[in-house]
């Protein structure tokens, strides 16, 4: 729940630059689905995540989009790694 809460603030306080699938009522706290404004930023973003180290964003094939899955698992600093990226890299494509 903690770590569904951090991404989906950052998502949530982005200006509508990360945009969620989901409604707030149905959002998952396992896989965190969002789009950006074009799908050219979406494969840009995961392109540069990927290098960053952040792996496995790339949502589903025909669909697009990104998924970050953050299972128990996963820790909370790849998620705070994460969104300190998402808010990177919305500063220097927004």
């Amino acid at each position: 729940v903690e770590k569904a809460k951090i991404l989906y603030n950052a998502i949530d306080a982005s200006d509508g630059y990360f945009e969620g699938h989901a409604r707030r009522e149905a959002r998952s706290l396992m896989n965190v689905t969002f789009r950006l404004p074009t799908p050219e930023l979406e494969d840009r973003f995961c392109d540069e995540a990927t290098d960053a180290g952040l792996n496995g964003l790339r949502g589903h094939r025909s669909l697009g989009g990104v998924r970050a899955s953050i299972y128990n698992a996963f820790p909370r600093e790849g998620v705070e790694a994460l969104v300190e990226f998402m808010r990177d890299f919305s500063q220097r494509n927004g």
